[in-house]
C-alpha cells in the first residue's frame, strides 16, 4: 500500500488550479478573481440577467374601411351620375312605375316613398350652384317626370286607368299622361259617380238620403225618398234597383212581424 508524498514541514501546499465553469448562454463567463491580499474582501463578478429572446410579433390583417363612392363637385357621386344618364337616355320609353323604380302593385305608400326618395336625389333645388347647363337640363328632365308619374300614380282612378293603358297595345302612346289622357279621366270618373248615384242633383240628393233611412233600418222613409229620385231620373237603373231591394226588405220585415204593409 502506497502512501501519499509528505510535505515538508515548514512548506506551503500547492494550490489546486481554478475551475471554471462551462459557459451557459446568457451569462458572462466567470474569471477568476485576482488574490486579495489579507484582510480584502474579494469582489463578487457582475452577472448579466437572462432575458429570454422575443419573437417578433405576427402581423394582424387589418381590412381597410369601405371606400365611399367618389364624390365630385357636381352634388352627385359617380354613381348616381350614371344612373342620371342611363335614365336619360331611355326617359322616352319608361312608364311611370319605371320612372320611380316600382311594380305596377305597388301601394300608395311605396309610391310616396319612392318620390320623396327621388325628390332628395334630383331636386333641381340642390343643383343652383353647378356650372354645367347639360347637367342642370338633364336633372330637371328627369325630376319633371318623377313629378309627373307621382301625380298620376297617386290618384287611384288615374292609377287604375293608366296601368290599363301602359298594359295595353297601345303602350307606347300612352306612356305620358298628357291633357286629353286628362280630359278622359275626368269623363270616366263623371260617369262613373253618375252611375252610382245619378245626373241630376236632385235626383242624387233624394238617393243618399234613402241611404240613409235604409241604413238606420226606416224602410218607409227610404222607399219614398227613393221614389222621389225616380221623379227626376225616371230611367236611372240603380234607383229602381235600390227600391226593389228597399221594398222586399221592407216586406219581409213585416212578415216577420207578423203584421201586413201595403206599398203605396
Amino acid at each position: 500500500m502506497s502512501l501519499p508524498a509528505l510535505v515538508p514541514a515548514g512548506a506551503t501546499p500547492p494550490r489546486p488550479p481554478p475551475s471554471v465553469a462551462p459557459a451557459v448562454p446568457g451569462i458572462a463567463p466567470l474569471t477568476p478573481a485576482p488574490r486579495a491580499s489579507s484582510g480584502a474582501v474579494p469582489s463578487i463578478p457582475s452577472v448579466a440577467p437572462i432575458v429570454p429572446p422575443v419573437a417578433p410579433a405576427a402581423a394582424t390583417a387589418v381590412t381597410p374601411p369601405p371606400t365611399p363612392a367618389a364624390s365630385t363637385d357636381l352634388g352627385l357621386d359617380i354613381q348616381q351620375l350614371a344612373d342620371l344618364e342611363s335614365r336619360c337616355a331611355k326617359l322616352d320609353q319608361l312608364d311611370y312605375f319605371e320612372v320611380l323604380m316600382l311594380e305596377r302593385t305597388a301601394t300608395p305608400a311605396d309610391i310616396k316613398r319612392a318620390f320623396y326618395r327621388e325628390s332628395r336625389t334630383y331636386h333641381p333645388d340642390r343643383f343652383f350652384h353647378v356650372d354645367s347647363k347639360e347637367l342642370k337640363e338633364r336633372i330637371n328632365e328627369l325630376y319633371k317626370r318623377v313629378t309627373e308619374a307621382y301625380y298620376v300614380l297617386r290618384d287611384d282612378t288615374k292609377r287604375k286607368k293608366y296601368v290599363v293603358d301602359v298594359t295595353g297595345p297601345e303602350r307606347a302612346q300612352k306612356l305620358r299622361f298628357t291633357e286629353a289622357s286628362e280630359a278622359e279621366t275626368k269623363a270616366a270618373a263623371k260617369k262613373e259617380q253618375e252611375e252610382q248615384i245619378g245626373t241630376h242633383p236632385k235626383g242624387r240628393q233624394f238617393f243618399q238620403q234613402a241611404q240613409k233611412d235604409a241604413d238606420a233600418g226606416n224602410w218607409s222613409a227610404a222607399e219614398r225618398n227613393l221614389k222621389m229620385a225616380l221623379t227626376y231620373e225616371p230611367s236611372n237603373a240603380r234607383y229602381k234597383e235600390r227600391l226593389a231591394e228597399v221594398q222586399k226588405q221592407s216586406q219581409d220585415e213585416a212578415r216577420d212581424k207578423g203584421g201586413s204593409f201595403k206599398i203605396r
